[in-house]
This record gives structure tokens, sequence and C-alpha cells, in this order.
């Protein structure tokens, strides 16, 4: 019995062109749609476009991370990976180098560097993180958190493994790692937390765990909790769980950043507001005319 070794490897290469088609067209979509602060009245978002999306302060530590960061890229050793999740953006193997997981897996440094920006601004002190991967997101959420506490979870063994060398060698104190299936660790750390400040969903991408995870989270949420949900354009199935969790009648404010979706359930406001957000200077042509920001 002869294998087609080849076919494989261009099936494979197939699909992956396909993907990076499809997320080329969902952000051409999102593109045309999107809106700078010239066009967003809302004070509140407003705000949130000034402090999180167009702050420009480097801190310190971004550059300890990134520094991590490119060791983790130039790292070779293999991880022999279970994934509970939907899987690799790329491909989905058994056995991954902690390169591939690094360049594939963990959040890019402009997504961490809002998540920072993001709890910098509104200082959350109970905080969740669904997805650890090799806790470079992690530690960027733990250093904007500095008098809160995090607890992460993420499904597979060695990768928490190789996180948790990360985290110590930051010598992280407020975050706290839970290993296993979301289906097991979720309820057990929402009970340990009381209430939830913050949630970064970054695991398991598909549509209903996206969610149940939100509702499950949603009964220790106040009026100013926080959700992020990475990878919204991802898949159909995420797209669609975005416009579900937009209709949510606990939903007041939904903010479209692309590769990650913010949700504020602030009570409040009594009407719905959704937004498509990018930084001014993705299209910087958006202000001729207008005569400066909306406040």
């Amino acid at each position: 019995m002869k294998i087609n070794i080849w076919g494989k490897i261009n099936s494979s290469l197939d699909l992956f062109v396909l993907q990076l088609l499809n997320i080329a067209l969902r952000f051409l979509k999102f593109y045309f749609r999107a809106e700078t602060k010239y066009q967003v009245h809302s004070p509140f978002v407003f705000d949130f476009i000034l402090k999180v999306l167009e702050e420009k302060h480097e801190a310190p530590i971004f550059k300890e991370i990134e520094g991590l960061r490119s060791r983790l890229y130039n790292n070779n050793a293999v991880l022999h990976i279970t994934d509970f999740g939907a899987g690799s953006k790329i491909r989905n193997t058994k056995e991954k180098p902690i390169s591939a997981i690094a360049k594939s897996a963990a959040s890019r440094p402009w997504q961490c560097k809002t998540l920072y920006r993001l709890i910098k601004t509104y200082q959350p002190t109970t905080l969740l993180e669904m997805g650890t991967s090799l806790g470079i997101s992690t530690l960027y959420q733990a250093s904007a958190a500095e008098n809160g506490r995090l607890i992460t979870l993420d499904g597979d063994p060695a990768v928490a493994e190789q996180a948790e060398i990360n985290l110590d060698e930051f010598k992280v104190k407020n975050v706290s790692q839970k290993v296993g299936e979301f289906s097991s660790t979720l309820d057990a750390s929402l009970e340990e937390l009381k209430s939830l400040d913050y949630v970064f969903i970054d695991g398991n991408h598909r549509y209903e765990p996206t969610l149940d995870y939100f509702e499950k989270c949603l009964k220790y949420a106040h009026n100013d909790t926080i959700f992020v949900f990475d990878d919204i354009h991802w898949s159909k199935g995420m797209e669609k769980a975005w416009e579900e969790l937009k209709l949510h009648p606990k939903v007041t404010v939904t903010i479209d950043l692309f590769h990650m979706g913010v949700v504020f359930i602030r009570p409040q406001q009594k009407q719905k507001e959704h937004f498509t957000l990018v930084p001014l200077r993705w299209k910087p042509f958006s202000s001729l005319s207008l005569g400066g920001p909306k406040r």
C-alpha cells in the first residue's frame, strides 16, 4: 500500500492558503467598516481609543517580554501536546517545537500591549485568562495588574510546564496556573475568584464553547467587568459567536478590533452600541473634512 506523501502535503498547503485567503477577505470587510476616533461620538469609547488603542507609551517590561518571545522563536525543543481546543491556526500535530507554538499560538506584540493598556486603564483586580499557551500574554497582563490576581488556564500539560518556566523567569507573584480541560478548571477557578473584573478568553476557538464560557463567567461578573475574546474573525463559527454576544441582553458595548473583541456590560448605558475600530494611523485619511474628534 503506497502512501501519497506529496498529495497530503499539497492538501495541507491548499488548506493553509485557503485559510489565509479567508482571513484576508474578512479583514478587508472589517477594514472598510472600521472607524477611527474621528467618527466616534461615545465619550466612554473615545476614552478607550485614547488610553488603550492609540496609547504609544512603551513600558520597560515590553522589551523584556519581547526578548523572551525572541528566544522562544529560536527554541527548537519539541513538546508533545494535547490540544483540547480548535487547534493551531496553522496546523494541528501531536508534536511541536516550542518555536512553532510561539509563532502560531502566542498573541502578537500589539495584541499583548493592548491587553496591558486595557488593564492599566481600568485596573481590574480579579482576572481570568483562558489559554495560557507559553505565557507571553500572561506576563503582559500580570505586569499590568500589579495589585490584582490572575488565574490562567491551559489544557496542555507540556505547554503549561514551559509557561511556568517562563513565568518563573520573571518572578511573577500574582499568577496561578491551572492545567486541564476548561470543563474541569473553569468552574473551580470562578468559585475561587468569587467575582470577575476581567476575562480574556483565548482558547477553544469554536462557536459553542465560546458562548458557554461567556455564560459561565457572566454569573460572576458585575457592572464594570471587561470581557476580551481572541480571534473573533478566525472562522465563521467565531464570527457567529461574536454576533450573538453583541445581541446578548446584558451586553451594552462591544468593540471589534478584528483580532480581538472587547465586551462591556455597563447597565448604566441603556442603549446598545457596537464599534468597529482601528487606530487613526491605519486610516489617516478619515480625519479629512471631519473637523477633529467627537467627544
